[in-house]
């Protein structure tokens, strides 16, 4: 059950401070919290608390609070807690009514706190975050189906502003996969799985030479250099044992004996993994489809970005679209590989409902430009940068131009990817369910905004302070505050 309490939603001059300390009302802390809608939020995960019986479930704010500040520096969950514990603007951000020396909660109800708060509840506040600072982008005038009533004039407002948008990987923390390596780890996760069901029905161990395949494993593993040769011969060894650790399974599944839960989902990773190793190496070939490249997390996938530093990333690929206040969106996310082209279209109709017009153009890479991006911006009057399509044209002096500061200005979301990654932990996703690595995924764009949130209004009250100084020197101060 969910107990709504107004009382937690305070003001500084209502958080209770002990004598002696004195909290300064321009901390960032204190403008992140000024920066969030929570009341709005909280009737939202209310919802999620059908029930009116049992245990009432911490608020809102210490749960999104405690979130967010575990992504702005990648604390581990006891950690987390120990913050929270002996510094007093996390206890006001958090929604705690005073300070306190006592733990706000146990740390393993962090884990709670992600599975509830889910990709679409967070997409949900991240939008409800950005509507409460700039109300007046989000007056959407009609999606069409609506207001048929009204003159064409009425419908459509002229095409403004800028949508930047593009791709990037949210890497996952895992090792670098490996079919030697995998293929060991499942042996080693059947032979614990035979161990199990001979101890719980009192059977004798079969023979599993796990003594000899971790021998044939460690010869490879050592080696500095690994001719392919040894290789196969290594994946070769290492199937013939699996095959057999599958075989005594699947002869006690048939005498009746059953697996834990979570012995059953192990088993099913595992024989996707044999079937794909032995499909590529009676094949010979180093690609499967939907290849599992960790069995404790088999929904991620390898992600080809070409990039210099890491060709082939591991993790969820998504687009992040920035509109002209700076604010972040994720437009899609999938651990599976797809073309971004395909998002251009929903993630242009997603802002007109926002805003309630097309934009005026649309900053992206070049794989956007497709034929069918191209007839889709220029039935709506949207100019998509970069280049036509075909043989160049012969002048070509204001059209450079133009690209030039398309460029300039889509660096935009480049800036946000390398932002959302170094400071808040979007470059190594630590998060060991498929649920909750897309939940930290949003949370760190939500973190992002309410960070450039928090800046914009220090921003506001310099710029009041020193009416007529130079903006230059406004930013400086800003920077150097934040």
């Amino acid at each position: 059950m969910y107990k709504k309490d107004r009382l937690r939603q305070l003001g500084l001059a209502d958080f209770n401070q002990p004598i002696g300390l004195k909290m300064n009302p321009d901390n960032r802390w204190v403008r992140k919290a000024e920066a969030i809608p929570w009341n709005d939020i909280e009737d939202r995960y209310a919802e999620l608390f059908p029930s009116q019986t049992g245990m009432p479930a911490k608020p809102l704010r210490m749960a999104l609070g405690s979130l967010i500040i575990q992504k702005q520096y990648g604390y581990s969950d006891r950690e987390l807690v120990e913050q929270i514990m002996e510094n007093p603007y996390y206890q006001y951000f958090v929604g705690l009514p005073g300070f306190q020396e006592e733990q706000p909660y146990a740390p393993s109800l962090l884990v709670e706190f992600r599975k509830r708060l889910t990709e679409e509840i967070l997409g949900e506040i991240n939008e409800m975050i950005i509507a409460y600072n700039h109300p007046k982008d989000h007056t959407p005038k009609g999606d069409g189906d609506n207001s048929a009533h009204q003159s064409d004039s009425d419908k459509e407002a002229p095409n403004s502003g800028t949508l930047v948008l593009d791709a990037t990987c949210a890497p996952q923390y895992i090792a670098f996969p490996q079919d030697i390596n995998l293929m060991n780890e499942a042996r080693e996760n059947l032979e614990e799985i035979i161990d199990t069901i001979c101890y719980e029905y009192n059977e004798s161990s079969p023979r599993t030479y796990r003594r000899n395949a971790r021998k044939d494993y460690l010869s490879l593993a050592k080696r500095r250099k690994r001719t392919a040769r040894l290789i196969r011969k290594a994946i070769k060894k290492q199937l013939q044992y699996i095959r057999r650790d599958l075989g005594y399974i699947d002869g006690y599944l048939e005498r009746g004996m059953t697996l834990s839960e979570k012995h059953a989902a192990r088993l099913a990773v595992i024989r996707t993994v044999y079937e794909q190793q032995k499909y590529m190496y009676e094949n010979n070939v180093h690609s499967v489809p939907d290849r599992i490249v960790s069995i404790s997390q088999p929904y991620i996938r390898p992600i080809v970005r070409g990039k210099a530093k890491a060709p082939t990333e591991f993790g969820a690929k998504l687009d992040l679209s920035v509109d002209d206040d700076g604010m972040a969106r994720i437009e899609k996310q999938s651990f599976d590989a797809y073309n971004e082209s395909d998002v251009l279209p929903q993630a242009v109709e997603n802002d007109r409902k926002r805003t309630g017009h097309y934009p005026e153009r649309i900053l992206a890479d070049k794989i956007y430009r497709n034929r069918k991006n191209l007839s889709f911006c220029r039935d709506h009057g949207i100019r998509l940068s970069g280049p036509a399509l075909g043989r160049p044209k012969k002048d070509t002096q204001i059209e450079k131009k133009q690209e030039y500061t398309d460029a300039v200005d889509r660096i935009g979301v480049e800036r946000a990817f390398r932002l959302a990654k170094r400071s808040y932990s979007l470059g190594l996703i630590r998060t060991k369910l498929d649920t909750t690595t897309r939940s930290s995924i949003v949370l760190s764009i939500i973190a992002m905004n309410i960070d450039r949130l928090a800046a914009f209004s220090l921003y506001e009250f310099l710029k009041s302070i020193f009416q007529g100084s130079e903006p230059g020197k406004i930013c400086f101060l800003v920077l150097k505050t934040a």
